[in-house]
């Protein structure tokens, strides 16, 4: 049988309420085809169930209804473009392809988050501190902590800041070095290092498809541990093999259930 036969097969299960026999021959079908998106994709759903991550970050912006908002990784602009209109939204991509109309109350500006981060940002925001932020640039620990430590030093302490791709499907998909289409990176190691470095932190990561959405709160701008320790935390966290997430992959990311009321009771909070 060929990737489609199993992927065929594995709607049918699913159809049946059989979400064991789908997850098989979803992993079948990966066997014969390891780049099967569809196959990943039912997979992400089934682990993830419930709204989508980008339902789920356009009821963080309805909910929150930020000043400002700043995106790392705008890609297409799909994201972005969630931001309402009385949002000061600034985007940053070294190759921003943006494929659809943006309000005038959005800025992209190419550059890496390095570079971005390295001028007066607060300028772009009229001195506003940021109270919303999505961080979804490159898939490495360093870099989303690099990115977490810059937006957090501009952030208003009761801000929200979050992070894209923090919980792995998969050992394969959750590599450094990208093998397939579907692909995480090592962001789940980032949780792991804010829960060590940062405990003061509140980190929760919502169980949306297909790689979750954490939401960090409480947080504090004048903090410098993670700039002035960012080499040694870096060195620690990629020492560690996937397979510490063992047993307890959701209890180790702080999984958060991917339901609205709880979602919105999260963000209520101080």
């Amino acid at each position: 049988m060929n990737a489609d036969q199993f992927l065929r097969a594995a709607a049918q299960r699913l159809a049946l309420g059989d979400s064991a026999g789908a997850w098989r021959e979803c992993e079948a079908a990966l066997l014969a085809d390891p780049d099967c998106w569809p196959a990943h994709q039912m997979m992400a759903s089934m682990a993830l169930p419930g709204p989508y991550y980008m339902q789920v970050l356009a009821a963080v912006h309805a909910r929150l209804k930020p000043r400002t908002y700043l995106e790392i990784g705008v890609a297409s602009g799909k994201t972005i473009a969630l931001a309402g209109s009385q949002t000061r939204a600034v985007g940053v991509d070294p190759e921003p392809k943006i494929r659809l109309p943006l309000g005038s109350n959005v800025q992209i500006i190419k550059a890496t988050s390095d570079e971005f981060f390295a001028h007066d940002v607060a300028a772009l925001f009229g001195q506003s501190r940021i109270e919303l932020a999505f961080i979804d640039g490159m898939h490495h620990v360093e870099v989303a902590l690099r990115d977490f430590a810059a937006v957090e030093h501009l952030a208003d302490p009761r801000a929200t800041i979050l992070l894209h791709d923090c919980y792995p499907l998969d050992r394969r998909t959750a590599e450094r070095v990208r093998s397939t289409v579907f692909w995480s990176g090592d962001c789940w190691r980032l949780i792991l290092a804010l829960k060590k470095y940062r405990p003061d932190l509140a980190i929760n990561t919502i169980a949306t498809a297909p790689t979750g959405l954490a939401v960090v709160r409480n947080l504090d701008p004048r903090s410098r541990v993670l700039s002035e320790r960012l080499d040694e935390i870096v060195a620690e966290f990629l020492a560690l093999d996937y397979a510490v997430l063992g047993y307890d992959k959701p209890g180790m990311l702080n999984l958060f259930p991917n339901d609205a009321a709880q979602i919105n009771a999260l963000l209520s909070g101080p």
